[in-house]
């Protein structure tokens, strides 16, 4: 079964800390960060699949809603 974002950010989040705190050893260390780069890469394609999907409905100004797609305040 996959991993849902959050699971995915949270695994993440605790091999950081493990590479932080500098307990493991080098082998370790870079197991942790192949599957520290695996599990960025899945979040970020999951990122890019939710703002595929988000749309914004907007006044099209005679009072009639539409669908927008969603472009980041930076792209407008």
């Amino acid at each position: 079964m996959a991993k849902t974002f959050e699971e995915s950010i949270k695994e993440l989040e605790n091999i950081v800390t493990r590479l932080e705190d500098g307990d493991v050893s080098l082998e370790e260390s870079i197991k942790l960060f192949e599957n520290g780069m695996k599990l960025s890469n899945s979040c970020k394609k999951m990122l890019e699949t939710a703002e595929k999907k988000v749309s914004v409905l907007t006044d099209n100004g005679n009072g009639e809603m539409t669908k927008e797609p969603f472009l980041p305040e930076d792209n407008k």
